[in-house]
């Protein structure tokens, strides 16, 4: 059974894991083709997007990358360079391969804005880590809950319609395709916990929250 919660200073003490297998850029229409014939020979693919931030209220931008990986390789989908192609919509909608990731909504959603599809045989690691006695909802938290390493977040906040990704940003971006697809395999070979057990989890960590907001507004009155 896994620890239910994990801190931010726990995180940050342990080792960093990348994804180390391999990277292909798809930034031109011929590419991708290929690289959805070559996706499609796996059962099971990780999926993340990643977005140009925005630091001006009531801005937003479009999704700019798509990264679908298997465990041994993956490709990012340079989406302002090349659009929301069929072939793309069309894997994210092939019923026969399992698609995996987290927050898989959203990022469907902010494709949907690009191009209408439906996406299909997808599993949010969000909606299943509860069923482990895992409560955390991000994914560097859940990863590191599951295999005791941490994935960087370092480059989340980067340009990511730069004329060029660097080494890092396309690592990273891998990274996080990769290890939702790493959690949801190990999670299958774990036990699933009880209705009862997973109530039990919630009721205690609900319970410390409030005792933590207690003894903070405790604290505060105190000072005045």
């Amino acid at each position: 059974m896994f620890k239910s919660k994990i801190s931010k200073e726990e995180v940050n003490q342990m080792p960093i894991s990348v994804f180390e297998g391999q990277i292909t850029l798809v930034d031109e229409l011929w590419q991708v083709k290929d690289a959805v014939a070559v996706l499609k020979q796996s059962a099971f693919l990780g999926v993340d997007t990643e977005t140009k931030p925005s630091f001006t209220r009531g801005v937003h931008h479009k999704i700019s990358l798509v990264q679908i990986s298997s465990l041994e390789h993956c490709f990012l989908f340079r989406l302002n360079k090349i659009g929301f192609p069929k072939e793309l919509a069309d894997l994210l909608a092939d019923e026969k391969i399992m698609k995996i990731g987290l927050a898989l909504r959203d990022d469907f959603a902010g494709l949907n804005r690009i191009q209408k599809f439906k996406p299909a045989n997808f599993v949010d690691i969000q909606s299943i880590a509860r069923e482990y006695g895992i409560l955390e909802l991000g994914l560097q938290k859940v990863y590191a809950l599951i295999f005791g390493h941490k994935i960087s977040k370092s480059q989340q906040l980067t340009n990511w319609e730069s004329t060029t990704l660097t080494e890092q940003q396309q690592r990273y971006a891998a990274t996080d395709a990769w290890a939702s697809l790493i959690i949801y395999m190990q999670l299958i070979h774990e036990e699933k916990l009880s209705k009862k057990q997973v109530d039990f989890l919630l009721a205690e960590a609900n319970a410390a929250q409030i005792a933590q907001q207690q003894a903070a507004a405790l604290l505060k009155a105190n000072q005045v």
